[in-house]
């Protein structure tokens, strides 16, 4: 779990993701029209690919991917950052981080 809090601190955004995951693919792209860069872990790509889904799901995530953390706190998944987005208080919650990202 130390890895994960780790790899999430320090950046505004911080996406958990797998290569080959669609709806990771679409939080991405959201976070990007939006004007947000964030910085993408893919896990699948990692060695201790099993303990990191392990880690994100004892943090509370749902889903292991797609992991959204701003600001070094776990938001969820693809559910709660779109619910965040249409209700709009998705983005001035990351815009204190655009400067940091772009």
């Amino acid at each position: 779990m130390d890895k994960v809090v780790r790899m999430s601190s320090g950046k505004g955004v911080v996406i958990f993701s797998k290569s080959s995951c669609c709806m990771s693919y679409a939080v991405q792209v959201l976070f990007q029209d939006i004007g947000i860069h964030p910085t993408i872990h893919e896990i699948d790509k990692d060695p201790e690919c099993r303990e990191i889904e392990k880690a994100l799901m004892r943090l509370g995530c749902p889903t292991p991917v797609p992991a959204i953390f701003v600001g070094g706190k776990l938001i969820g998944s693809t559910n709660e950052v779109m619910s965040l987005h249409l209700s709009g208080s998705l983005v001035p919650m990351v815009k204190p981080f655009q400067a940091n990202l772009c």
